[in-house]
């Protein structure tokens, strides 16, 4: 008699080659899985070329230095003389660009940022440690006005306002701190908060103009800031030369030297430039950005800016967001004119004395996205490239107006991401925010 199996017969147990095919099938079920989810390299290039606002800001800054480039070769007759045998000659042509743009561009990052010449005398003991900071010193030099303005710019843009008068707040600024400056014989230190702080109620006075014909009467901020503009350069011509402002000593439009106890001290001594205003516009950058993102008013202005209706209907005072924020606009951009004469641009009261940093704070602002941190990163770029541009003229024989095509070539491209996403065929960026604040006060 035959004994039972002890196994079950529904338990047989499973072949050989069912078990192969059971792995491979897990294997290849695996291996979809990975190849479904990309990898890190993929989704990082896939960032690195999208439309986001960073590698806009990147490409924009590629574009605006090729279009130099060619600027640069078509100013030069020497070299543009090479491209007349062309095609006989090439390595001639290359040859020639190639030295005249590497020499401009290298000349305007020595000026800018560092040259590595003085690093190593000063390695060698053969110059001073100031010397390599030179270049670094005149950047922030420049930058700090930049700064300053863009900051009046970029918050008028945030509340729905097209300030295009901070040169006018700014000349404002300028001519109370340097009266200041040298018609009051104050203490050292008191002397240079009165002087810093005439300059900053002067801007925000003439901001308070414009913002309180905008709220009351409805009158546009573009009409009244650029004619206040006019008023505010032709007033400061004309006080230069009064009795009293101009300098006894000299025929020409100058006032007297702003006393020392006035100005702000420099951060590094010696022959560089760079001073506490500096630190002041960090601070003005860090305030803004704070009173933004974490103040009531703030959120006020932010609604205003987004639908003053909505925001009215919400309970918010427009009328009131309206004035303050164009006081507090005008007061940063005086607060940049103060520093031309408190600080170490100049010392006395002239027709030029401002530049033009009220409209390259216009600049600033749009290079910035409108972003408190993002201004001052522009102003840092600004002011880097007009640093780098006086050396990139008087070394490489570069005209100083290139620095002001470039600057206002990076401002196109800034303002036109489209552009710049159909020249490199960037692909579109999920949730970026490209448009510009620029329309808001339209």
């Amino acid at each position: 008699m035959t004994e039972p199996s002890s196994s079950s017969p529904d338990k047989e147990p499973a072949t050989e080659p069912e078990t192969a095919k059971a792995a491979a099938h897990a294997t290849s079920a695996a291996d979809a899985d990975t190849a479904g989810e990309p990898s890190f390299t993929h989704r990082f290039l896939q960032h690195l070329w999208a439309a986001n606002t960073v590698m806009v800001t990147v490409f924009a800054l590629v574009l605006a230095t090729l279009i130099g480039a060619v600027l640069i070769v078509i100013s030069d007759p020497e070299v543009l003389a090479t491209y007349g045998y062309l095609t006989a000659r090439p390595s001639d042509a290359a040859n020639a660009t190639w030295s005249v743009v590497s020499d401009a561009y290298a000349n305007l990052f020595k000026g800018a940022i560092f040259d590595p010449a003085s690093v190593s005398g000063w390695l060698a003991g053969e110059t001073g440690w100031r010397t390599v900071f030179q270049p670094i010193s005149e950047t922030l030099t420049y930058a700090t006005p930049l700064i300053l303005t863009g900051l009046a710019v970029a918050l008028a843009f945030r509340g729905g306002l097209f300030n295009i008068g901070a040169q006018g707040q700014a000349i404002i600024g300028v001519v109370l701190a340097g009266l200041v400056g040298f018609l009051l014989p104050l203490p050292p230190v008191l002397h240079l908060l009165v002087a810093v702080l005439a300059g900053a109620l002067g801007g925000a006075a003439w901001g308070f103009l414009p913002g309180f014909l905008k709220a009351r009467t409805g009158a546009h901020e573009v009409i009244n800031t650029i004619m206040l503009n006019y008023v505010a350069t032709y007033f400061l011509a004309w006080i230069i030369v009064q009795g009293g402002v101009q300098d006894p000593n000299r025929s020409d439009a100058i006032s007297k030297p702003v006393l020392e106890t006035a100005q702000l001290p420099r951060l590094l001594g010696g022959d560089l430039r760079v001073h506490v205003g500096i630190l002041l516009a960090v601070l003005a950058t860090w305030g803004v950005a704070w009173l933004l993102d974490r103040s009531t008013f703030g959120f006020e202005l932010r609604a205003v800016g987004a639908n003053p209706d909505a925001a009215r209907t919400a309970g918010i005072s427009v009328t009131r967001t309206y004035v303050l924020l164009m006081v507090i606009s005008g007061g940063l951009a005086g607060l940049g004119g103060a520093n031309m004469v408190v600080g170490t641009t100049a010392s006395a009261l002239t027709p030029l004395v401002i530049a033009q940093i009220g409209f390259d704070g216009i600049l600033v602002a749009l290079l910035g996205r409108v972003k408190p941190w993002g201004v001052a990163l522009a102003g840092l770029l600004f002011g880097a490239l007009q640093a780098g541009g006086n050396r990139m003229q008087s070394y490489a024989g570069i005209s100083l107006e290139l620095v002001t095509v470039l600057q206002a070539v990076i401002v196109i491209f800034i303002a036109a991401p489209a552009l710049v996403k159909a020249v490199f065929r960037l692909r579109a960026a999920r949730a970026a925010r490209l448009q510009t604040s620029l329309a808001k006060g339209w």
